[in-house]
């Protein structure tokens, strides 16, 4: 399955996202600042990051812009997730080199089907007959 870099500062949530991720399969390499984030992107070589905006020591969206003029590291699609949620803030994001934009509180199906195209993986189908109660 594939591995994700989630970068988030908040416990709480990063337990959430955690316990989700490893649910849906996934091996799952924490950064707590985007210092850590950057470095582990090159040592790790995650299949896709996702990055909260507001962390400490370098911000989301200076890591973001490091990790994506890395040579190595960047073609890791990245999805910023944030508190922030105005336009212009998705806008930030886009220029910074995110490859997509998702809001907090997160929607678990919503960050899945992003996380599914930009992984090329397609949408598991759910066959109403076959389904156990």
């Amino acid at each position: 399955m594939a591995s994700i870099l989630l970068v988030e500062d908040n416990e709480m949530n990063r337990d959430m996202l955690t316990r989700y991720l490893r649910w849906e399969g996934y091996t799952v390499h924490i950064a707590t600042q985007g210092a850590q984030a950057i470095q582990m992107a090159e040592s790790e070589r995650p299949d896709l990051i996702l990055m909260d905006l507001s962390i400490p020591v370098i911000d989301g969206w200076e890591a973001t812009r490091q990790i994506k003029a890395n040579p190595i590291t960047h073609q890791i699609p990245i999805i910023a997730l944030t508190a922030h949620a105005l336009t212009e803030d998705r806008y930030r994001s886009i220029q910074a080199g995110c490859d997509d934009f998702e809001t907090k509180p997160v929607s678990f199906s919503r960050l899945a089907e992003k996380m599914r195209k930009l992984l090329n993986k397609p949408t598991p189908e759910i066959d109403p007959l076959n389904i156990s109660i």
